[in-house]
């Protein structure tokens, strides 16, 4: 009876339900547990597991830089992070707001590990996240607009609950890259929330735009109640060249 028990169990696809059983099998405790408390049992198992499973999914297809949670970020004087404000965006609230969040500071400060962080963590909300380097994206989209398949991309990157743009304002954009940018903000805007990292300060980012009336228009919509994390200090990875974990760029 058992066997059949577990073999359409695994038919069904009910992994999480199936391994709580065959524990419960296995170690002779199934006769502590009451009926509803052993089907209690099952269900949670089948339950985190499912959510484990899309997690995992979540995570795979949001092909983050890192994998970092908030729970490694170090928080020092020298960064001037605060741990309340950082906290605060952790609950994602401000995916909730469909806000956006700029993060800025010089190289190695820890900008992409905090994006991959709070990353983790919409995922683990269930929010649907895209990480994308700015230079590797937009040379993507160029090259999808001459095989047909920009519009499908920008289509699939609207619908992010969390977009991160990392890398923003390496090198000036060029008159396609504008337009992508453009597109991407219009596209997202009021929609979803979209993060920004940079070691460009904020007020130099219309120079790295470039032509004064995108700039104006993108920036309006990028930076009306953005949320700023600005680090201060020189690179962790001077700092501590041995350990390569929620330190880096």
């Amino acid at each position: 009876m058992n066997e059949q028990t577990i073999e359409k169990m695994r038919t069904m696809k009910l992994f999480g339900m199936l391994r709580a059983f065959q524990t419960n099998l296995e170690t002779d405790t199934a006769v502590r547990y009451t009926p509803d408390e052993l089907v209690g049992l099952m269900v949670s198992s089948e339950w985190d597991d499912r959510y484990n499973r899309k997690l995992d999914r979540s995570v795979l297809r949001a092909r983050f830089r890192y994998k970092a949670s908030i729970e490694q970020i170090s928080f020092t004087n020298e960064r001037e992070l605060h741990k309340n404000q950082l906290l605060r965006l952790a609950d994602c609230d401000f995916i909730k707001k469909k806000e956006n969040l700029l993060i800025t500071g010089s190289t190695g400060i820890g900008k992409s590990f905090i994006a991959s962080a709070l990353g983790h963590q919409a995922c683990s909300l269930g929010y649907k996240v895209q990480y994308e380097h700015c230079t590797k994206l937009f040379s993507r989209l160029k090259m999808g607009k001459a095989d047909g398949t920009y519009l499908k991309e920008i289509a699939k990157i609207e619908k992010q609950d969390l977009l991160i743009l990392d890398d923003f304002g390496m090198q000036p954009l060029d008159a396609q890259n504008r337009a992508i940018l453009m597109d991407i903000i219009e596209d997202r805007h009021g929609k979803h929330s979209t993060l920004f990292t940079a070691q460009v300060p904020v007020n130099k980012w219309y120079e790295v735009i470039g032509e004064q009336t995108i700039a104006d228009a993108i920036m309006d919509r990028i930076i009306h109640d953005a949320h700023r994390l600005e680090l201060k200090g020189e690179s962790l990875r001077k700092k501590r060249p041995n350990l390569t974990a929620g330190i880096t760029e």
